[in-house]
């Protein structure tokens, strides 16, 4: 025996946003357990193309968790069933012969369907460019020891930088709130001396975008510090409804 698995896999197909799409049934024979989900899924596709069949459309980039274009809901759960990693780092040796595994995108309505599994997540980039960003006149280079920040607030902002704009955090939130982002957004930033002059305006204009996006509110369930790739903590989210409350103790000239 080779030890490849025989799986099923039922896959959403939508042709675009206006399309009431539906699940379609496709067999993935003969796949090693050490491809990559993506892998498994190229595999199909070149299969489907050979027999004159329209490939199934997913997002996807770097193949190594960076990038975070990889936006798979696999057996319900964002990414699938391994914790803090991305799609393109799950590997089919997670599953098992004759499984069957559903495949599906991510469901928000501030995430509407391109194509198949492909969202458009630009959404996201929308509420960065709205406060995600500082303006103070820095200068030249300074020199790395010039402003001295603690380990534990530099560790502190870079766990929060750390965050791949994946939404993975949207899709596991039962509301599909984007809280666990932006605050993340607010953090790397709202942490540093160098994006204190603009903190609670950051965080005014950045949730205020959230809202107009139409995202859900969040309700404290855990879910999106679960599911997150990165494992962004859920004190971002404290950290961010701080920022914006006390920003309506500071007249409006002092934060604009």
């Amino acid at each position: 025996m080779s030890g490849n698995m025989n799986l099923t896999l039922k896959v959403w197909r939508q042709k675009n946003a206006a399309d009431k799409g539906q699940f379609v049934t496709y067999k993935a024979a003969d796949i090693s357990p050490e491809m990559s989900f993506l892998e498994m899924l190229d595999v199909v596709n070149e299969r489907l193309v050979k027999g004159t069949q329209d490939p199934i459309h997913f997002d996807h980039d770097c193949r190594e968790g960076i990038c975070g274009a990889c936006s798979l809901y696999i057996n319900g759960r964002p990414h699938g069933p391994k914790q803090a990693i991305t799609t393109c780092q799950l590997h089919m040796r997670s599953f098992h012969d004759g499984e069957i595994i559903t495949i599906e995108p991510w469901r928000a309505t501030a995430f509407p369907v391109i194509k198949d599994l492909a969202v458009d997540r630009s959404a996201f980039e929308r509420i960065q460019q709205a406060g995600g960003f500082i303006s103070v006149n820095t200068g030249g280079v300074p020199d790395a020891n010039e402003i001295p920040i603690s380990k534990v607030i530099s560790d502190e902002a870079f766990n929060s930088a750390t965050c791949i704009s994946c939404g993975a955090c949207v899709a596991a939130c039962k509301n599909a709130s984007a809280s666990l982002f932006v605050s993340a957004k607010i953090s790397q930033l709202a942490l540093l001396p160098q994006g204190q002059p603009e903190r609670y305006r950051r965080a005014q204009a950045m949730v205020a975008q959230m809202d107009k996006e139409g995202f859900g509110n969040c309700t404290n369930t855990g879910a999106c510090e679960i599911e997150c790739p990165k494992e962004i903590s859920l004190t971002n989210i404290n950290r961010m409804r701080r920022d914006f409350y006390n920003a309506k103790f500071f007249k409006e000239e002092e934060i604009n």
